[in-house]
């Protein structure tokens, strides 16, 4: 990523817009020439750190409008909505969807909206409902990539201010909580509070949580508490610099950031980084570092991109039984498993569920030859009484093949070896010889000869 050509024609292009200049006068006004500037704006030359800096002086421009200003969240995001089985017979590569953000950039944004819309409202044949509202909140935090820089800098120097107190992190909270804040932490029972697993009771003075919550979930809410006190006028500028089209966006976004605020205090950057570096991203013995449950592991895997810092690019996801997906974070990995509302019964998120507890650990091939190694665990909310509904899920956290090899689940297996065969669901999958197939991929016609059955119980037509 460091090392990426950063091409940003589109933002360069709003921008001149914006401020109602020719390619000459801005040209001008950067010291370039205007056929450079107009290479730049088309994509056909990067964006030197020097320009780069000279856009910022002179415009008062925020570098981060880069990554925030890519048309449809950039080419990987268009990639993936250009996956979905409607497209499957139109075989766009990834060549054509550079071009098309270079060469019409709006129209590209475009068409990400009317998708996003339309996609969203598929379920109910409506939109503006929750399905916006939640693609508009990951769109946001796409814009980002997962890391707040801001946030894990002032989390971290929280951390460090706690760590020198005491050692007990819990504690050190409670006390911070209590001293400066004038609230207390009281655990309640589970009949007192039998739905609620947190609640600040401001006319007590109280943070209340229920017993039902084990010591990583009750740091993780006396942190979050914390969060929401310390870390309130930087949450909330980021919340308004969002512009939400309407108030439950707004509140997702705030408890997302504070949820991000709480996980960077009990996992500190640098810490965190560092111990992952030296156990090889050791799941179970991070979780025993850091005091922290194992999906607020892999969720912080996701996060580690600060500026020459930075961590693997993880993706992870959260599914039930029935294949629906609770939580989804790619990360700066850009993996279409993350985006894609459709999974392949082969990758062993699924399969997780037979083993409860244990970590299961994949590496899959995609049909564009992408190569993922993958590990999956069943994770249980907290708060469950005997004789309740038992919730489940499974976590799949995954990265990229070519960068794994430091992983220590990856002692033994051949990255470059057989890998297993997987799609994003059937109807965009055109492997022909899958046993696991339950229809035939969108786009081609199905095949049928009664003297014949194959391995597959769906044959169908090439383009």
């Amino acid at each position: 990523m460091a090392d990426r050509k950063l091409l940003a024609g589109h933002a360069v292009r709003r921008l001149r817009r914006r401020e109602g200049l020719t390619q000459a006068a801005m040209a001008e006004m950067l010291a370039i020439s205007p056929s450079y500037l107009n290479l730049v704006e088309k994509n056909q030359r990067p964006l030197s750190a020097a320009l780069l800096v000279k856009l910022a002086e002179t415009f008062d421009f925020d570098p981060r409008a880069l990554a925030a200003g890519e048309p449809g969240g950039g080419a990987a995001a268009i990639r993936r909505r250009l996956a979905d089985p409607m497209f499957a017979d139109l075989e766009i590569d990834r060549n054509e969807v550079e071009e098309w953000l270079a060469g019409a950039p709006g129209g590209a944004e475009a068409f990400a909206r009317v998708f996003d819309r339309l996609g969203q409202g598929s379920a109910t044949g409506e939109t503006g409902g929750t399905g916006d509202v939640i693609a508009e909140l990951r769109k946001e935090i796409e814009r980002w990539r997962g890391h707040y820089a801001d946030l894990d800098a002032a989390a971290e120097a929280l951390a460090d201010e706690l760590r020198m107190g005491a050692g007990d992190l819990y504690g050190a909270i409670a006390e911070r909580l209590r001293v400066k804040h004038q609230l207390t932490i009281r655990v309640l029972p589970v009949d007192v509070m039998p739905d609620l697993l947190r609640r600040t009771d401001l006319h007590a003075r109280q943070l209340q949580v229920s017993e039902m919550l084990d010591a990583a979930s009750r740091t993780f809410a006396a942190a979050y508490q914390l969060g929401q006190i310390e870390a309130r006028s930087m949450v909330e500028a980021l919340v308004q610099g969002a512009g939400f089209a309407d108030r439950a966006g707004e509140r997702l976004y705030r408890r997302y950031l504070t949820s991000y605020f709480a996980a960077a205090v009990m996992m500190p950057y640098a810490r965190f980084l560092r111990a992952c570096e030296a156990t090889g991203y050791d799941l179970e013995l991070l979780q025993r570092r850091f005091g922290a449950g194992f999906e607020q592991v892999a969720h912080r895997l996701t996060t580690l991109q600060r500026v020459g810092a930075r961590g693997l690019p993880f993706f992870m996801v959260r599914v039930d039984r029935a294949g629906q997906v609770s939580k989804r974070f790619s990360g700066a990995s850009g993996s279409p498993l993350v985006e894609s509302d459709r999974r392949c019964p082969l990758w062993r998120v699924h399969s997780a569920f037979d083993r409860p507890g244990d970590l299961m650990v994949q590496l899959v091939a995609l049909e564009d030859g992408a190569r993922w190694l993958t590990l999956s665990r069943t994770v249980t909310p907290q708060g469950r009484r005997y004789g309740a509904v038992q919730a489940e899920f499974a976590v799949g956290l995954g990265v990229s093949a070519d960068v794994a090899g430091s992983l220590a689940v990856a002692r033994g297996i051949d990255l470059k070896g057989e890998a297993t065969p997987i799609g994003l669901g059937c109807r965009a999958c055109a492997r022909p010889s899958c046993p696991q197939r339950s229809a035939a991929p969108a786009g081609r016609a199905l095949l049928v000869n009664e003297r014949e059955r194959g391995v597959s119980p769906f044959t169908f037509g090439g383009d």
